[in-house]
């Protein structure tokens, strides 16, 4: 009988700690997902903002081209400017990438500026009947 008391304590305090464990971790667990989650916000919140800030830069006082000029593209660039086209006299097609707080280019985007800086862009006309 005293084999029996001995095995069945020994089964109890086992089954304990594996539930105390199971508890630590999953309260461990739920802490670093909440965090994990909140760090999903705030960037998500920061992609948000950015996105918001692209649509309005051509309306800031401080955009060099007039917004009439300006065409939305968003991705790759966010912008092509076609200079002087509201004066009838298009003189210049700028490409323009609104960046904010501390983001830089892309590989993409680098890869798209080098390409028009070495000047490899070319028209094309397109008639499908």
């Amino acid at each position: 009988m005293f084999d029996w008391v001995i095995l069945a304590w020994i089964f109890f305090l086992i089954l304990f700690f594996a539930l105390l464990g199971y508890w630590f971790g999953r309260k461990i667990s739920k802490r670093l997902y909440e965090a994990k989650f909140e760090e999903w916000k705030k960037k998500s919140r920061a992609v948000l903002g950015g996105k918001f800030s692209e649509q309005l830069a051509p309306y800031l006082p401080d955009f060099n081209y007039d917004p009439t000029e300006v065409r939305f593209i968003g991705s790759p660039v966010d912008f092509i400017v076609f200079k002087g086209t509201s004066t009838k006299e298009p003189e210049e097609i700028v490409f323009v990438e609104v960046k904010t707080g501390k983001s830089e280019l892309s590989e993409n985007e680098r890869k798209i500026k080098e390409i028009v800086e070495n000047k490899k862009v070319r028209w094309e006309m397109y008639r499908p009947w």
